[in-house]
């Protein structure tokens, strides 16, 4: 199989032949070519064949929306006792729901809400818990707000009951793995899905995660996944892609993927990157405390954007926000 990864660029004077980067302000007019067999090489983006060029060009639909040619900010609400950042700081329904409040205020354009922590060496939450932790915000946020409100889970009861208090997209960090009657309700109820690639569960998947190319292995099972949900009626073009930065990843997995995010462009579906607080961006940028990692958090989010990625899901909103205002600015 050849993949084809674009070498993106920006600027209002494009040479002749450039092709737009999914319908957004970035183009390209070379791509790096990859295979499994072969070293990478570089070539026009003419000789790309017209269905990968198809894919990587054309504009995204909304989603949730949210207009696809523009960067979103995804703003993390973590309603668990033990979130690897921020676990117990928004219990209860009302602090979760003010929390929600602010990250709109500061700029965020959709809330990711989780009730189970899936940082490595978590446990699995009870399906009762975790609804009794989510439900009730989203009806709240949703009560105050028409913010796109994600339900960040595994399971399909959780997602249905969260859907039914308001939620607009189901984020599966399993990439609709861990629970077969996900996808179908994604299918039953037409809403947006986030589908990412982990390695192992949350307990385990820090374990000494192996790859024969990382790159191109979550590649394919991206693209397996969009084939299989497609295939059981959700509409791809509903349909989030993420690489699952740090979820059974060593340090220079994630930063190969971060290196060629573009490549997943090649899927035809809007790319979400998660990276805020990481473990890896506590090691490089030389911070353990996971609440002061907004600065590397920020710097990889903007390089990520350079790449055309379409979502940033963080927890230091205002933060990103001022950034991106600045970033958005200069270029």
């Amino acid at each position: 199989m050849t993949y084809y990864r674009p070498l993106v660029r920006h600027g209002e004077a494009r040479p002749e032949g450039a092709v737009p980067l999914a319908g957004s302000a970035l183009w390209f007019t070379e791509v790096e070519i990859l295979s499994r067999d072969a070293p990478p090489r570089i070539a026009p983006a003419g000789l790309v064949p017209e269905k990968e060029r198809r894919r990587l060009s054309a504009r995204r639909a909304s989603i949730a929306g949210l207009d696809m040619t523009q960067p979103q900010i995804m703003g993390i609400l973590n309603v668990t006792p033990d979130s690897f950042s921020d676990g117990g700081k928004h219990a209860g329904v009302e602090a979760a729901k003010a929390a929600a409040l602010q990250m709109v205020a500061d700029g965020a354009t959709i809330i990711d809400v989780g009730g189970e922590s899936t940082r490595p060496g978590a446990a699995d939450v009870a399906e009762a818990d975790e609804i009794a932790r989510t439900a009730p915000v989203i009806a709240a946020i949703r009560a105050e707000s028409q913010v796109p409100v994600s339900i960040d889970t595994r399971k399909a009861t959780v997602g249905l009951e969260a859907l039914e208090a308001g939620a607009d997209l189901l984020n599966d960090v399993s990439g609709f793995t861990f629970d077969p009657a996900l996808a179908p309700l994604a299918a039953q109820a037409s809403v947006p899905v986030c589908i990412m690639h982990a390695q192992g569960d949350p307990a385990t998947m820090q374990q000494d995660p192996q790859y024969a190319n990382v790159l191109l292995d979550v590649y394919d099972f991206l693209e397996q996944q969009i084939d299989r949900l497609e295939a059981i009626g959700v509409i791809r073009e509903q349909i989030v892609i993420d690489p699952g930065i740090g979820f059974g990843k060593t340090q220079e997995h994630n930063l190969t993927l971060l290196r060629n995010l573009s490549l997943f462009h090649g899927l035809g579906c809007p790319i979400l990157l998660g990276v805020s607080r990481k473990g890896f961006i506590g090691r490089i940028g030389e911070e353990p405390r996971a609440e002061a990692r907004a600065p590397g958090s920020i710097a990889a989010g903007l390089a990520a954007l350079a790449q055309g990625v379409q979502f940033l899901r963080v927890h230091d909103v205002a933060e990103t926000v001022q950034a991106l205002r600045l970033w958005q600015a200069v270029r």
